[in-house]
């Protein structure tokens, strides 16, 4: 409870401190306006402030849940159109002062050399303007990504060879997808659309890494008769995220939380979907099979259910693939304890909704948090492909990271 507390005052104290420090910025700006002006500048630069300090103290306290889906949604865009903008107008308010100050070191010295004092050094009205003119890209930016970005689907391509590869299976066409977060959405049209797209690239079987739900079962109800859409002639096989074990909800009980649990295993079966629980199947085509190994979810800084030795317990099959939400768990266990495994699938980061990718160059913060953030990486003759989410959490749309549809032909070298 105390670190709670503790980490709750150390968010709302950046916050706080950003927004002074910028309004200063601000002030000087609209020095000349009348006073009416200056009021109603200075209560719309406070007014998402106040709303998200309130908001987040509410959440602390406990006065509503955080698993209301407008309410959440509401907050994350406040903050949003609230910081974004702030931050770049922040960046700017610090060369000011930084430049100031070197002025002031060197007016200190002259004046200090001929017996004068140093001057005042006033802002640079260029510098300030330039950086309320910045502050339009990242608004439009956080416009764009909720009103398209978040339904901007990408199919993305990749052939990967595994030298052991059953013949049967050279050229299968595998398709993943991941983070599907169904309590996000609020276009089922458009979602429909993502599917339509997969369903068009005709995949030989389907991989779905995770994270179905944001906090609850119920939250993919009526979403199902879209997502059972999906299909495969090899069938479509999945496993569990973090957010799929209820963990961020306040249970009446351990019962409650269990029972959620299964509903939502249940909601995979309903979906036709083959739920793989810390175990492994063969796909079989010409009396020759493909190991498809299921764990529950393991990663670092999260639950860890995943039981990475009892799933690949007599699973002899020629080739593998793994199914792992948390890219963490390539290099935390699975290149050590299963280096027998070809490819593993994973999804999680979601590529933060928020980066640049422009050719083979991709960037996003979220990599000075996990080594393996999107894409494809090998090392030696294994394979980690983590897919950039389906869906969205938090921030309802995405700002450069795309959502995807994964489709990788496997060879054999």
């Amino acid at each position: 409870m105390k670190s709670r507390a503790f980490g709750f005052l150390i968010v709302l104290s950046i916050l706080i401190g950003l927004d002074f420090y910028t309004f200063q910025g601000v002030k000087y700006l609209t020095k000349d306006m009348s006073k009416i002006w200056q009021l109603v500048l200075y209560i719309g630069y406070w007014s998402l402030t106040v709303f998200i300090i309130f908001t987040t103290f509410a959440l602390y306290m406990g006065w509503f849940s955080r698993t209301d889906k407008n309410g959440r949604t509401l907050f994350f865009i406040a903050i949003a159109f609230n910081y974004f903008p702030k931050i770049i107008f922040f960046l700017f308010v610090v060369f000011d002062d930084l430049v100031r100050g070197m002025k002031w070191v060197y007016s200190s010295l002259r004046g200090s050399e001929s017996g004068g004092t140093s001057e005042d050094i006033s802002r640079s009205d260029f510098i300030l303007k330039l950086g309320a003119a910045a502050t339009t890209l990242p608004a439009v930016a956080t416009g764009m990504g909720i009103l398209s970005g978040a339904h901007d689907y990408r199919v993305r391509k990749r052939t990967i060879v595994i030298p052991n590869l059953p013949k049967a299976f050279d050229g299968i066409r595998v398709a993943q997808l991941s983070d599907i977060h169904s309590g996000s959405f609020y276009n089922k049209k458009a979602v429909m659309g993502g599917i339509d797209l997969l369903n068009a690239e005709k995949p030989d079987v389907v991989f779905f890494t995770g994270d179905l739900v944001n906090d609850k079962a119920e939250e993919v109800e009526e979403y199902i008769p879209i997502l059972d859409k999906i299909k495969a002639d090899m069938g479509v096989y999945s496993v569990l995220g973090n957010h799929d074990y209820g963990d961020y909800v306040n249970w009446a009980s351990a019962t409650e939380k269990q029972n959620n649990l299964n509903d939502l295993k249940a909601a995979h079966k309903q979906l036709g979907w083959n739920l793989l629980l810390d175990e492994h199947t063969g796909l079989k085509v010409d009396g020759e099979e493909l190991g498809i190994i299921g764990v529950e979810n393991w990663g670092n800084g999260f639950a860890q259910y995943g039981n990475l030795n009892k799933a690949i317990e007599n699973a002899d099959y020629e080739a593998k693939i793994l199914l792992s939400h948390d890219p963490s768990h390539w290099d935390a266990q699975v290149r050590n304890m299963a280096p027998d495994i070809d490819l593993t699938l994973a999804g999680h980061t979601h590529g933060m909704q928020f980066g640049v990718e422009l050719g083979d160059f991709r960037w996003s913060p979220v990599k000075y948090r996990y080594k393996q953030w999107a894409d494809l990486y090998t090392e030696g003759n294994q394979h980690l492909y983590v897919n950039r989410g389906f869906g969205f959490i938090g921030f309802p749309g995405r700002i450069g990271i795309l959502p995807e549809i994964t489709i990788l032909e496997l060879k054999k070298a």
